[in-house]
């Protein structure tokens, strides 16, 4: 069923030129906002209660903007299944590539991290030909295995390599893939409770997946959080900041909290631009949650600090 809709549907869509692919999303939008109303009863709790101070009539321009950014990015998403390496070039500009570069001369891996903000679907294919790390990226699988697996095989076709939280350390083991630059978006719901990091994040209680600071202190990798921008529709801008040079260097927490703080502030800039109908925080706030945090930096410092 993944295949037949990938092979009969999503590809020969995306051959279709952006221009009318923007048209279809039009529909997408009335469709999804106007007439479904898909999910929009996670994005107006979403929206209401990240952003309380704000009047409804601005709540009800954000969640409109949203959906409107949402039919882009689905359209987007399903031009990245066949879009050329040159419109990658042109549509997708990098600020400072110098930032990631300096440390593949340097013969250094790192960590790539970022949010589901803006086009994160062209970054994932074209980052290894942006940079000169190899790149590896570790994604979620979707439920439809079989779909999931065609399209990772489009997100790879120019070097990415594609992975998940059970495979990553066989990648970045094997000598022909050093140095790299790991990718991880880490944003969404995690897991399990317990194993979360929990903070606060657009004005409530949130859990973190804390995969990012758990690889950084296993390999010391320098961790570089970058920013997308959205140009205009179809054109993007990235651009990277140091989030974490030494890693040993820092305290429990303090790599995820500093992630926290760059997303965060991306989010509200452009409060639109982000996933709002994903189930952010689905996972209810543990009544013990005081224990499971001192729990969870305890492992962590009797693993990394000897305390």
């Amino acid at each position: 069923m993944g295949k037949a809709m990938f092979f009969l549907f999503l590809l020969p869509l995306s051959w279709l030129p952006l221009g009318l692919l923007y048209r279809i999303a039009y529909l997408i939008y009335f469709l999804l906002y106007r007439i479904l109303g898909y999910r929009k009863d996670v994005v107006i709790k979403n929206i209401n209660t990240s952003f309380p101070k704000l009047d409804q009539k601005a709540k009800k321009q954000v969640i409109k903007d949203y959906y409107k950014h949402f039919a882009d990015i689905l359209v987007e998403g399903i031009k990245n299944l066949s879009i050329s390496e040159a419109s990658l070039k042109k549509r997708y500009k990098i600020r400072n590539p110098e930032l990631v570069n300096t440390y593949f001369e340097e013969g250094q891996s790192i960590i790539l991290c970022a949010g589901h903000i803006n086009n994160w679907e062209w970054w994932i294919t074209f980052q290894n030909t942006a940079l000169k790390h190899q790149a590896i990226g570790i994604g979620m699988p979707l439920t439809q295995a079989s779909l999931g697996a065609e399209i990772n095989n489009k997100r790879a076709r120019l070097g990415m390599i594609v992975t998940d939280s059970k495979n990553y350390k066989t990648e970045i083991g094997k000598p022909e893939n050093n140095p790299f630059a790991l990718l991880i978006l880490g944003d969404q719901s995690p897991g399990s409770v317990k194993k979360s990091y929990w903070t606060h994040f657009l004005n409530q209680t949130t859990a973190f997946t804390f995969g990012t600071e758990m690889i950084a202190n296993s390999y010391n990798l320098p961790v570089i959080y970058y920013t997308v921008q959205k140009v205009k529709r179809g054109y993007y801008e990235l651009e990277f900041k140091l989030l974490c040079a030494e890693p040993l260097s820092l305290r429990y927490g303090e790599i995820t909290e500093k992630y926290v703080h760059f997303l965060e502030k991306d989010i509200l800039n452009e409060p639109s631009q982000w996933i709002w109908s994903h189930k952010r925080w689905k996972k209810s706030v543990p009544k013990t949650l005081n224990s499971i945090k001192n729990e969870h930096k305890k492992h962590f410092n009797a693993r990394f600090r000897n305390i």
